[in-house]
């Protein structure tokens, strides 16, 4: 009977996480992909401009909402939604609520996920429990560096930092101040998009990788593991002097 019953317990953890994903897949079915394009922002950029006019305000809410709905889902789109924001709102402003909308879809995903997946990874053995213990001494950094530079998919670093069990006011500041320099840089481009329509220009998304924009956000994320090495760095030296067993 407590077998069965930690099973059960273990599956239920385990729902809003299948939940979201489920919601996810049945977005992309349903056909909702085909909105997130640049073709669909340069077909409605009146519209959304003529929303925008009449209400800023309310139109803000609505985008943070929808960005943070996307980001929940796992759905690709965060860098046509944040080239909107910079359309729709300004560079600072547009960076500002496509953050925001990140952050808080990144949130759903992560307690979902920390939910039904914490302490899974300290049950793989002694590699797996160091593993844990040192991505929760160095969360805040390891994951600040994972943002800046966005080389794994947005939803996998989600997924991760809730199996190691990350504090959530250390994964909301990481995953927010992290993600500023990419999100300022889509958001200027977004600002000028109108321009960019005109000239029948598509900005995709690897323009992120370009040297000239690459490379400083590289430097922000090492300046980011900087602290990691030092401790590193320190505790080896302890070993080294401590007297053997």
């Amino acid at each position: 009977m407590a077998d069965t019953s930690s099973r059960t317990y273990s599956f239920r953890r385990l729902i809003p996480l299948v939940l979201l994903v489920l919601s996810g897949v049945a977005f992309v079915l349903c056909g909702g992909h085909r909105y997130l394009t640049f073709a669909s922002l340069a077909g409605h950029r009146d519209l959304l401009a003529d929303l925008v006019a009449a209400n800023a305000i309310l139109a803000a809410c609505e985008f943070i909402l929808v960005y943070a709905g996307l980001a929940a889902l796992s759905v690709p789109g965060a860098m046509l939604m944040t080239l909107a924001g910079g359309f729709l709102f300004g560079p600072l402003l547009g960076a500002l609520y496509a953050l925001t909308g990140a952050t808080l879809g990144a949130c759903v995903m992560f307690l979902a996920a920390r939910a039904g997946l914490q302490g899974l990874i300290g049950r793989t053995g002694p590699r797996g429990q160091r593993l844990e213990a040192g991505f929760r001494e160095d969360a805040f950094c390891y994951l600040l560096s994972l943002r800046l530079v966005p080389v794994f998919p947005f939803w996998l670093v989600n997924l991760v930092a809730g199996l190691a069990g990350m504090r959530l006011s250390t994964y909301v500041a990481a995953t927010f101040l992290g993600m500023i320099p990419g999100a300022f840089v889509y958001a200027s481009l977004g600002s000028g998009v109108g321009a960019l329509i005109d000239v029948g220009q598509h900005p995709d998304r690897f323009m992120i990788f370009r040297p000239n924009i690459l490379l400083p956000i590289v430097g922000l994320a090492a300046l980011a593991l900087l602290p990691v090495g030092y401790k590193r760095w320190r505790w080896r030296g302890r070993r080294r002097h401590e007297p053997a067993q």
